[in-house]
């Protein structure tokens, strides 16, 4: 089975995910530059969001992406009991763990999550860290490796410990499969044997505009509050890119394999799809916000229920830019050229999947009757599950 959402959502002038220069993210779709924001970056605003916080965290279903496994490794120790010269011993080999391969990595499925400044979250390795970011589960995979770690520290040896290649060490703990939410949805790729690589069950499309894109400039100033009056000028100029775009944005979900990364458990898997669903609707990225203010919620929002794994992005029914004009305004004539261009595609390719939708104003979708609000929706997909 598989769930998926399509959204169309304006943003006011914005500088929402930008690149390493700065400018707000931009892509070529249909000959026509469009306004862009990242898969990696709605990940991660979904992921970090206060719905999925307050959904699962209290239960531990919510992984940590981080250099830090030392530091979580030396906390369990510590609650297991263990000596503090074998705390001392094991954290200080902790960050080879990663380490084990030294063949080039192969393209990951599994991109590196991205901060919504365009920052990725890859750098070099600091003492005490990890080589590379490992998204790990606390409740079901930190505890039992600090309790393999400890027993094979303590099978070996000191002496032996810190002669043993890592890579037979990490043979030794063996893969487990992580309980948590995101890490089920949006996957894990690392190049350690003591984790079980997980594949996404979740995908996520780059965000790009259904209009065509002007980029625009602002040009500050500040000045020196505590300098005299006589003396005028400004203290500091610059400027930023931004922009203002009515986005569509398309995720799936492959309800079969989310339930398998979380070991069968369905109720959970609901749990998550109906989270992710109000994430996908109501949660921000955070880039330039202080500056910008852009907390705009979808104006439409259209969920697809299938039994047939076939995803279908609805991305190519902006190949001709949509664009205001009259009474109309942009987003009304986004969602018309949206239905209608769906209506054509169903036809052609027999799609049938159950649907429906909310809309902020009086929009027609097809010749379904919109859902009178998020939670209505949810309503509705709920009992589709499972």
């Amino acid at each position: 089975m598989l769930i998926q959402f399509h959204l169309l959502q304006n943003y006011v002038p914005s500088n929402l995910n930008r690149d390493d220069t700065g400018s707000p993210k931009d892509a070529i779709f249909g000959g026509v530059l469009r306004g862009r924001i990242s898969s990696q970056c709605l990940k991660r605003s979904m992921r970090k969001s206060t719905i999925f916080e307050d959904a699962f965290k209290s239960e531990g279903l919510l992984g940590e992406r981080t250099k830090q496994l030392p530091l979580i490794i030396q906390e369990e120790l510590t609650a297991l009991g263990a000596t503090e010269e074998e705390i001392k011993a094991i954290v200080a080999r902790v960050p080879e763990i990663g380490r084990e391969s030294k063949k080039k990595k192969e393209a990951e499925e599994v991109e590196p999550e991205e901060t919504e400044d365009g920052v990725e979250e890859e750098a070099e390795a600091e003492i005490g860290e990890t080589a590379q970011l490992i998204f790990i589960d606390r409740k079901t995979e930190a505890r039992p490796l600090a309790e393999k770690l400890l027993q094979v520290y303590r099978k070996l040896g000191a002496k032996k410990w810190e002669q043993t290649k890592i890579p037979d060490i990490t043979k030794e703990l063996g893969e487990r499969l992580p309980r948590s939410v995101d890490i089920a949805m949006f996957g894990r790729m690392t190049t350690s044997q003591a984790f079980k690589n997980v594949q996404a069950s979740v995908q996520v499309a780059h965000a790009l505009s259904a209009n065509s894109l002007k980029q625009e400039f602002d040009y500050y100033t500040a000045m020196d509050d505590l300098q005299p009056e006589s003396e005028p000028g400004a203290d500091m100029i610059g400027d930023i890119e931004y922009n203002s775009c009515t986005y569509y944005k398309y995720l799936n979900v492959h309800w079969e394999e989310l339930v398998e990364h979380l070991g069968g458990d369905k109720e959970i898997a609901k749990r998550a799809v109906l989270a992710l669903l109000e994430a996908a609707a109501m949660a921000h990225p955070t880039g330039k916000q202080n500056s910008f203010g852009a907390f705009n919620l979808p104006d439409f929002v259209l969920v697809e229920v299938s039994e047939r794994n076939l995803p279908v992005s609805y991305a190519n029914a902006f190949l001709k830019p949509a664009s205001g004009f009259g009474d109309k305004s942009l987003m009304a004539n986004s969602v018309k050229q949206m239905s209608e261009y769906v209506a054509r595609l169903s036809k052609v390719y027999g799609l049938k999947p159950q649907r429906a939708f909310i809309a902020v104003d009086d929009l027609a979708f097809l010749d379904l009757k919109a859902q009178a609000s998020l939670n209505d929706l949810k309503k509705w997909l709920e009992p589709q599950l499972g």
